[in-house]
């Protein structure tokens, strides 16, 4: 099998995929009172007890290892998710500027975890918008049964008491998405792409050309990796619209100047391949699922775009992770046991926006930090610490927007 179709089978796998079985998402009962809080390492301290309490819970509960992960939509709670939905609020408006009739607003978001940016983000609207909310409508699309019926539970939760009426909660991956969209809509995807599978090419140092790479699974469970020549349609097309972006080419690290390969091959055994790049396929045809199925939307997306500890000697190479005895155990490849291990990827975001904005024909959009996006959207006195710091501004600075 293809290495996107090997990791999105050790991830999604309904029977034993790592979000079938393994990963739950750190939740605190409520929002945080920031102003309470020393300083920024308080805060994390604060965090690590409670995470610690969690785990240990789970552990005795099932008697296995499961991981548990935080987003910044839970531990910066509610004020996060108001800050997207001020994002959203504030475009929405300046698109319907110069309409005679203000369309309803339509979000959609892919991969909603909890439930919890959901809420925050229809709470914000309904407190301090009641216009646009009268007419709203919210659809979330999301690929795990366990975490949709999650969703649905969120609303009768304590931190919404008032039932949202206008949610749609659709259990499906946004691959098998075939209904068109035609009306101006909002799509979020917040800390989704990174588990988006990839596949794996090499270039041969004589010609340059790009090989695509196959899991080959034995009955002993061992695993071994081969290479051909690229023939997969959609590492053809995601290499073609690479090489077609307008502005500057892209340069994969992966393949070194002519020069240095003709040096190279005039050493004896020299290796006829180059190390591994990790292309991120599923993320290119999610750009290709927006295009055909939700033509006018507006996209809001955020997600790593760097990492520790990701697999050695590769191009955009992900985090290949377990927790075992209570620590995290990262591996320095992704042919690992389905099912047992994390496998997460950082995003190029300005190589992304290229790609985005040639599928997608957009010319406008824009890649800008958390800290950057926080500055413009968020409530920051309400995650403001005693002493000045601010982990809405701190926290996540390895994350970017687009």
């Amino acid at each position: 099998m293809l290495v996107r179709e090997f990791i999105s089978d050790s991830l999604y796998n309904p029977a034993y995929g790592y979000f079938s079985k393994q990963a739950l998402i750190f939740s605190p009962s409520k929002g945080f009172d920031f102003s309470g809080f020393r300083d920024s390492a308080d805060f994390l301290k604060t965090i690590g007890v409670q995470y610690q309490e969690m785990e240990s819970e789970l552990d005795d509960v099932r008697n296995i290892p499961r991981q548990l992960w935080h987003t910044p939509t839970e531990i910066l709670k509610p004020w996060y998710g108001y800050s997207i939905a001020h994002h959203i609020v504030k475009q929405f408006k300046a698109d319907n500027a110069d309409k005679q009739k203000e369309q309803p607003l339509v979000i959609y978001e892919m991969g909603g975890g909890n439930g919890t940016l959901m809420i925050n983000i229809l709470d914000y609207i309904r407190d301090n918008e009641p216009g646009i909310y009268s007419s709203m409508e919210y659809n979330l699309i999301e690929i795990s049964t366990k975490l949709a019926k999650q969703q649905l539970r969120q609303q009768h939760t304590k931190q919404s008491p008032v039932l949202h009426t206008n949610v749609n909660i659709i259990n499906k991956s946004i691959f098998d998405w075939n209904t068109r969209v035609d009306k101006p809509c909002f799509f979020v995807a917040m800390e989704v792409i990174d588990n988006f599978a990839h596949d794996v090419v090499r270039y041969e140092f004589e010609t340059g050309e790009p090989c695509q790479a196959f899991v080959r699974v034995y009955d002993d469970g061992e695993f071994e990796e081969f290479y051909e020549p690229v023939s997969d349609p959609l590492i053809v097309d995601y290499l073609c619209t690479r090489a077609e972006l307008s502005g500057p080419s892209y340069q994969t690290p992966a393949l070194p100047s002519a020069l240095y390969r003709k040096m190279r091959n005039m050493i004896p055994f020299s290796p006829n391949l180059t190390k591994a790049e990790f292309v991120p396929t599923q993320a290119f045809d999610f750009c290709r699922v927006l295009a055909k199925y939700f033509p006018h939307h507006r996209l809001v997306l955020s997600d790593f775009y760097e990492l520790p500890d990701t697999v050695p000697n590769a191009v955009d190479a992900p985090v290949v992770q377990t927790r075992f005895d209570g620590a995290m155990v990262p591996c320095e490849t992704y042919l690992v046991q389905p099912g047992w291990f994390d496998i997460f990827f950082p995003t190029n975001f300005e190589l992304l926006k290229q790609v985005y904005d040639h599928v997608c024909q957009r010319g406008s959009s824009r890649v800008c930090t958390q800290r950057e996006f926080a500055m413009e959207n968020a409530d920051l006195g309400q995650t403001r610490t005693r002493s000045g710091e601010n982990p809405m501004l701190a926290f996540y600075e390895n994350t970017k927007f687009l």
